[in-house]
């Protein structure tokens, strides 16, 4: 897997709608059929390869196989979104000689940092033609708007207090003239690229940073990007998943990408929703297996980035569980968290078995931990899980860094995975291949 391409998806993938668009593209050019939640699944092939997504932003990937004693999912769980600015109905503001948009933050948010940056929008439109009721993604690529911070002469203790109040100084201009409109520039984007339509409807659009993914360091050893948070886990989960899709004959391969995490995902497509497990339901419906048997025999991997030790606060940092960039996947420990010894001592195992560096986290005892995918997929789906990231610096920042080596990393790890299957015999388990 090559960083090249990496940086190339960051940059072509905005936000959580267009990223389920972009990998859907991807797994028609493969050969995988779409699904369809709205029918009944009948038929899939014993070496069929299939996708399905729901509400346009998360999706579900897997292959099948023929193999159904003591058969399992092997599954990795990522997510779609990263913290962003949704755009509100009627968002338009004339004030001051500026065409402002009026906006809300979306997940949390360091608001600082979206100061003075080239942002554009991105997201889905709902349209209407003839009475029927269509979705259609946008991404307007150009630089279109931007959210200013304030002069220095004008406010003198900038650099000793920077309260920001997200209904005042975040709000983005995008025009000095009256007669422009945000609803004018979609529709104008549309009627250029889009399908036919009478109306816009609705939307779901979010502002993004246009700030380009790029490799540095005096060894180009370091990669600074938006969106690192969970793009950096999604490509090498889902490159992992496509690569190895012939590889397991035992077990079902599945790869979730899911939306609203950020927010905490309490929303039909998040992972604490049915969507996993109603996927899982559909699967063993057409094949026959008993599902509450395969469950058992299946393994979910989190994988959300987790934080490293920072040049300049090292203090943030657990005392003897430090994390550093370009030293292997992130292994999550906390009682929050899904990892226990046994799916840890499993994981270490699948990347000794494919030559992988990890290293261990935790938290210091005086921070709280995020959430996690798979602490919310437990409530659904009750499978042995663990929690795993990327290791990064300035996690939901506008632009966050992350090692170079580490892509490769969870890429080599998670095909590892991918190509193995677990025996499970009283206490004593078995890797596979």
């Amino acid at each position: 897997m090559k960083n090249k391409e990496f940086l190339d998806f960051i940059d072509n993938t905005p936000n959580a709608y267009i990223c389920v668009k972009n990998l859907k593209e991807k797994l028609l050019k493969l050969g995988f059929n779409k699904l369809s939640e709205y029918e009944k699944w009948e038929n899939l092939s014993a070496e069929g390869k299939y996708f399905v997504t729901r509400n346009d932003s998360s999706l579900i990937a897997f292959t099948m196989t023929d193999c159904y004693e003591n058969v399992g999912f092997n599954i990795v769980a990522t997510h779609s979104d990263s913290p962003s600015f949704s755009i509100k109905t009627n968002p338009d503001t004339f004030e001051n000689g500026y065409l402002k948009l009026n906006v809300d933050e979306y997940g949390g948010i360091i608001y600082y940092s979206w100061l003075d940056r080239p942002l554009s929008i991105a997201g889905r439109v709902m349209t209407q033609k003839d009475g029927i009721y269509q979705s259609q993604t946008i991404n307007i690529d150009e630089d279109l708007l931007v959210i200013p911070s304030q002069a220095i002469h004008q406010n003198r203790e900038v650099n000793k207090e920077n309260k920001l109040n997200p209904q005042v100084d975040m709000l983005p201009f995008m025009s000095s003239s009256n007669d422009d409109s945000f609803i004018k520039v979609i529709d104008n984007y549309l009627k250029k690229h889009g399908e036919p339509f009478d109306k816009i409807c609705d939307y779901d659009l979010y502002l993004y940073n246009r700030d380009k993914a790029k490799l540095f360091g005096i060894n180009k050893e370091f990669i600074l990007a938006p969106r690192l948070d969970d793009l950096g886990c999604v490509y090498p989960a889902f490159d992992s998943f496509k690569n190895s899709a012939i590889n397991n004959n035992h077990n079902f391969n599945v790869c979730c990408v899911f939306n609203n995490e950020e927010i905490g995902s309490l929303t039909q497509q998040g992972a604490d929703s049915e969507f996993l497990m109603d996927t899982l339901k559909r699967i063993a419906e057409v094949t026959g297996i008993d599902l509450l048997t395969a469950l058992r025999n299946s393994m979910v991997i989190s994988a959300d980035n987790g934080h490293v030790i920072h040049p300049n606060a090292p203090s943030k940092n657990d005392p003897t569980n430090k994390v550093y960039l370009n030293q292997g996947i992130v292994i999550k420990n906390n009682p929050h968290y899904t990892t226990d010894a046994f799916t840890s001592s499993l994981f270490k195992g699948i990347c000794d078995n494919a030559n992988v560096k990890y290293q261990m986290f935790a938290c210091r005892n005086d921070l709280r931990c995020g959430a996690t995918l798979g602490g919310l997929s437990q409530r659904h789906v009750s499978i042995d899980s663990i929690d795993i990231g990327l290791p990064q610096l300035a996690m939901h920042s506008a632009n966050e860094t992350m090692g170079s080596k580490d892509i490769q990393y969870l890429y080599d790890a998670l095909f590892e995975f991918y190509s193995s299957y677990f025996v499970r015999k009283d206490n004593k388990v078995y890797i596979k291949k």
